[in-house]
């Protein structure tokens, strides 16, 4: 907690596991509260209680389905309830579909479009008043290599992602003039359920562990100076270099 002396309030979504619940962990390890968000109450709960415990911090668990409309601004609300503030915006929460896009239905579609795309955008809409009164606002959107690759059997996933990146490079634009830094960090293969469904094909062992996600944001947002990343792209190792 050394390098965050004010207590300041993280949102992060995707909270109850993956990537999203280590960046938690490593959020409540500099310091900050935490308004967790995820649709499994129990997984959430059972997070928010692991975290309260190993630290000072106060956690808020905000059970959500991200793909319904009406949740963006509730859980804004209730994170500005709980804490009196919101510097920090981490967009993590992420659905994944794999087969060729003949077989897709609309609904598939939406519904990954929903939590991908649409739930972000909305999001950060609802939070920026808030995120206009911190003394240090970040917003951070977790992306994906498919959101600049295209991978065979992944056109909704890798669409939505795409949507999400596209969204991140303007966003950071209109906000620019109060001073909130946005950042999009593009992992490769990370060691998560769906990431292991999607591509059984990698060695467990070569995929990205949740932990190096987590270790970047910890970076942004402790990070001094002038200059800003607006990006990152995190690759296996095993993957081609600059590809």
């Amino acid at each position: 907690m050394a390098e965050t002396t004010k207590r300041m309030t993280a949102l992060v979504t995707g909270a109850s596991r993956g990537i999203g619940l280590a960046i938690a962990r490593e959020l409540a390890d500099i310091g900050y509260n935490l308004a967790l968000v995820a649709r499994s109450e129990g997984a959430l709960k059972q997070a928010a209680a692991e975290i309260e415990a190993a630290g000072a911090v106060k956690v808020k668990p905000i059970a959500a389905d991200l793909s319904n409309e009406e949740s963006y601004g509730r859980i804004v609300k209730e994170t500005a309830a709980a804490f009196g503030t919101l510097d920090l915006l981490v967009n993590c929460a992420g659905l994944a579909q794999q087969g060729s896009f003949t077989d897709v239905e609309p609904a598939e579609w939406d519904r990954i479009f929903a939590v991908n795309a649409k739930a972000p955008f909305f999001i950060c809409k609802e939070a920026l008043p808030w995120l206009k009164q911190s003394q240090k606002p970040i917003i951070i959107n977790i992306a994906s290599v498919v959101g600049f690759k295209g991978y065979i059997n992944q056109s909704v996933y890798s669409s939505s992602k795409h949507a999400l990146t596209g969204f991140t490079k303007v966003l950071a634009k209109e906000v620019q003039p109060f001073g909130i830094r946005v950042h999009l960090i593009s992992p490769g293969g990370v060691a998560t359920e769906m990431v292991k469904k999607m591509r059984p094909d990698i060695k467990p062992e070569e995929l990205l562990q949740p932990e190096e996600i987590a270790e970047i944001v910890r970076f942004l947002v402790t990070r001094k100076g002038t200059g800003t990343i607006d990006q990152f792209y995190l690759r296996r190792y095993s993957s081609l270099a600059f590809d």
